[in-house]
């Protein structure tokens, strides 16, 4: 299915809708931040973007306000990036991380990335009508 940006989705029971869509993804993403005094290195593995910031897995315990700094390279482009972000939402090992600002040159290039990818916020059943794909009973 392609990635159908500025396509709002329905809103389901239980679900918000988001200010930002998030797209499916697949980087590692080196984390650091600052606790007990010295400086932390966590390996993290990106598993949707936003123009907003990123969801990682992470494997640690950060404090929701945490601010760190968040070192990737987007696939496909050989520069790498380094971002202030502070974590505002966590769910298990999941850590939603939004960044604290990008240059607009960045943002271009954010926004170009995201452009191919899928959608990561809603399932395909609940996708924008006449957009999921609809598969037989069965399979």
């Amino acid at each position: 299915m392609c990635a159908q940006p500025g396509r709002a989705f329905l809103n389901t029971p239980g679900r918000r809708l988001r200010r930002n869509a998030r797209y499916r993804a697949s980087f590692q993403v080196l984390v650091t931040l600052l606790a007990a005094g010295r400086y932390q290195t966590l390996e993290a593995h990106c598993k949707d973007v936003s123009k907003a910031g990123l969801g990682l897995m992470i494997a640690a315990e950060i404090a929701s306000g945490e601010v760190v700094s968040l070192n990737f390279t987007l696939p496909g482009l050989s520069e790498p990036w380094e971002v202030r972000g502070v974590l505002r939402h966590r769910r298990g090992y999941h850590y939603g991380f939004e960044f604290l600002s990008l240059c607009p040159d960045r943002n271009t290039i954010l926004k170009q990335f995201i452009q191919g990818l899928e959608r990561a916020d809603f399932d395909q059943e609940s996708a924008v009508p006449g957009t999921a794909e609809r598969r037989p009973h069965g399979r």
